[in-house]
């Protein structure tokens, strides 16, 4: 009966496993099958082979991508697919075309690091070479844009001039040695800005650029450091740091032109107008805009001189209750002198006693020659 027993248990064990692996089968069977809808659900929405597409969200980094058409022409298709996020980071890009994401209107950030787009200058012959001016045309909704480790030695005047939403923006570790301050003028939005890793000028090329990122800290916007290569005696130094007083020898830039080396008109949007009525020329809207701002308007200047002008204001108030005080009790201790008839202020002469201005009861009366009359102020 035991045997018995002890078999038929081994028997319900066994069946028992049996279910649970049969189980675990069909759940294996069944996720895949989910994962192959989902695949097929996002190929069907336009999601290209090469990135993985989750949500809003499009990954296409290190996909060895030579050139945008095989994603774009993908996520162009449909709508209801336009990503909101679109990573193309770690690739081989080496240009971006006018217009490239223009029908991208709804992508609200844009991470093109660790590509070349620095690799070969753009020019007209070949429209695919480089970084274009109007790359970033259409994507007025874009929050962030990640342009660094890009070998970039300049930034195209008007790459940025239509992304008035954009709050971060980074150009760490290119071959940039300076920046225009009309390129960055129409980001009116932008919160925080990655510069280091850059062999900066500091000449008078950056001049105008130091003041624009006075005026973004004003704003309580974040500006990492930016640490000058040339000149030999600012090598090592944060910008930032550097008294405007040392730009004073710079030229004054001409009205209507980018800063000091920069010739060339501005570009449509480059710089915002003046508030009408205020200032005649953009250039005199601009400097006066940005001189004071980092000196005067600086959220410690403020407190320092709140604090100092608070303590004057009370010292001034102590000093005016203490004279006001003293000049009542002189007053009354006056009165209170005449009313015994020892007047504070006594004539006195030779023979006046100092204590209370009266002359002596036992000396002789005062010899008139040579007696020289005065006031002494009796004692308390």
């Amino acid at each position: 009966m035991k045997n018995l027993g002890q078999r038929g248990r081994g028997q319900c064990g066994g069946g028992q496993r049996g279910r649970g692996q049969r189980g675990g089968l069909e759940r294996a069977l069944l996720s895949g099958l989910v994962l192959a809808l989902l695949g097929a659900l996002g190929s069907a929405r336009g999601c290209p082979g090469v990135c993985s597409c989750y949500g809003n969200t499009t990954d296409c980094s290190a996909a060895g991508l030579l050139s945008l058409t095989p994603v774009l022409a993908l996520l162009d298709r449909d709508d209801l697919s336009s990503p909101e996020l679109l990573d193309l980071s770690r690739n081989r890009l080496s240009g971006l075309r006018p217009g490239a994401f223009a029908a991208l209107g709804g992508l609200r950030w844009l991470n093109l690091s660790a590509n070349d787009l620095g690799a070969r200058p753009a020019t007209s012959d070949d429209p695919d070479a480089g970084l274009s001016a109007d790359a970033f045309r259409g994507l007025w909704r874009l929050r962030g844009l990640d342009l660094s480790s890009n070998g970039l030695p300049r930034l195209p005047r008007g790459l940025l001039a239509g992304l008035r939403r954009l709050a971060w923006l980074s150009v760490a570790g290119n071959r940039l040695a300076a920046l225009e301050r009309v390129s960055f003028e129409p980001l009116v939005a932008l919160r925080q800005l990655r510069l280091e890793g850059n062999a900066w000028e500091c000449d008078c090329k950056l001049r105008d650029f130091k003041l624009w990122m006075e005026w973004l800290t004003y704003r309580e916007g974040q500006v990492d450091a930016m640490r000058c290569s040339l000149p030999g005696d600012l090598t090592g130094r944060d910008i930032r740091g550097v008294p405007a007083e040392m730009f004073s020898h710079c030229p004054r830039s001409p009205a209507g032109e980018g800063p000091a080396g920069h010739g060339g008109p501005a570009g449509p949007g480059a710089r915002p107008p003046c508030p009408p009525g205020r200032i005649g020329s953009n250039d005199d809207c601009v400097r006066q805009r940005y001189r004071p701002a980092s000196v005067r308007r600086a959220h410690g200047t403020q407190i320092v001189a709140g604090v100092i002008c608070g303590t004057v204001c009370v010292m001034m108030a102590v000093a005016a209750t203490y004279g006001c005080v003293y000049a009542s009790l002189m007053a009354r201790y006056q009165r209170e002198m005449k009313g015994r008839g020892r007047p504070l202020m006594a004539e006195c002469g030779a023979d006046t006693d100092p204590e209370d201005g009266r002359t002596a009861p036992d000396s002789p009366p005062p010899r008139k020659e040579g007696a020289v009359l005065g006031y002494r102020i009796s004692s308390f």
